[in-house]
């Protein structure tokens, strides 16, 4: 495999978590299905499930938050032909109502993930999560006031994200 080759391979493996994480903050089923394999299997802790399956049930959680935002940080990527491994760090907060108001939950942990690559697509085939630490406790979300209050383009559910919008 050529330097350009594993670099081209690289990226789009990036690309195929950064979708991951677009679709679970946006809420977009179909783009979260994008990056499955149709046999894939993920596991965040209880039991290997199929991840179409995974998938609709997150979603349809998710959408009882009121915002998710998940951050990816340092990603190790091993490539072996068409199969690769990833461990990808993640820090993602979400935010839920409660009975005495808005909470937020904050989770630090990796996605352990094998990917393959198909046709020349990646996508990933099996996904176990690692829960490293999290942290909890009442929202601290403002959003008005001098500091706020000007910022008024707001991250949102698909499809009436800024990002579809074009607002």
């Amino acid at each position: 495999m050529s330097a350009r080759e594993l670099l081209a391979d690289r990226l789009a493996i990036a690309d195929v978590l950064a979708r991951y994480a677009r679709a679970i903050d946006r809420c977009d089923l179909p783009l979260l299905q994008s990056v499955w394999w149709p046999e894939a299997l993920c596991d965040y802790g209880s039991g290997p499930m199929p991840a179409g399956d995974w998938s609709e049930a997150t979603i349809a959680a998710l959408r009882q938050m009121l915002r998710t935002q998940h951050f990816l940080g340092n990603m190790l990527v091993e490539i072996e032909g068409d199969g690769a491994t990833a461990e990808t760090y993640c820090r993602a907060y979400h935010e839920v109502p409660g009975p005495e108001g808005a909470q937020e939950m904050e989770v630090g942990g990796r996605y352990l993930d094998r990917l393959e690559k198909r046709e020349g697509a990646w996508r990933i085939l099996h996904r176990r999560y690692v829960m490293d630490w999290n942290r909890n406790g009442p929202s601290t979300c403002r959003w008005d006031g001098p500091l706020y209050g000007t910022l008024t383009r707001r991250g949102a559910r698909a499809p009436d994200d800024p990002l579809h919008t074009g607002a």
